[in-house]
């Protein structure tokens, strides 16, 4: 389980691209969130269209976001490795910069420490964890959200800064682990 201030660890994922890609394809990113989602949680859904935007909003200040499905596609189907392909062409994730990653061996979400969709761990440019948690506070309806969590979080890590919240418990599904 990763604490703040430990390292991105080291991983190796499919994308929905067919390609493998490393901790290493996002090095010259200034933060990089890691972000566990799925496509059959109710939550991850509401959030997935929020963090497209979120990411579009500081791709010019070089941020990188992942996503990582680490759910079991056995128990949990639609999170299958060709759902994930339908979900990527439906939020136009092909024209962005934005990966979805499948975890089918779920290592990296026991690296992290992922417990739950989706989940944050968000990383300065030392790659250095400086945030984890919640996106916001409002997964039901982004404009009742009163404390936008990770953005604030990016925000401080793209200036350098030390984050004010470094810890916000993320609410979300369960990970589905395989048994």
């Amino acid at each position: 389980m990763l604490n703040i201030g430990d390292k991105l660890p080291e991983f190796s994922l499919k994308g929905y691209d067919n390609k493998i890609y490393t901790h290493f394809d996002y090095a010259d990113k200034y933060a990089l969130a890691v972000i566990f989602t799925c496509n059959s949680s109710p939550i991850s859904k509401a959030y997935a269209k929020r963090l497209v935007n979120l990411f579009e909003k500081y791709e010019g200040d070089n941020l990188g976001i992942v996503g990582i499905n680490s759910n079991d596609p056995l128990q949990s189907p639609e999170d299958d490795f060709e759902h994930m392909q339908m979900v990527a062409e439906k939020l136009g994730l092909n024209q962005l910069h934005f990966l979805f990653l499948q975890d089918n061996e779920q290592i990296a979400a026991q690296t992290f420490g992922a417990t739950v969709n989706p989940e944050v761990f968000l990383f300065n440019r030392k790659r250095e964890l400086v945030y984890k948690g919640a996106i916001d506070d409002s997964w039901e309806n982004e404009a009742m959200a009163t404390a936008v969590y990770l953005e604030d979080a990016i925000e401080e890590a793209l200036d350098g800064m030390e984050v004010d919240y470094p810890e916000i418990p993320a609410e979300g599904t369960p990970i589905i682990w395989k048994k």
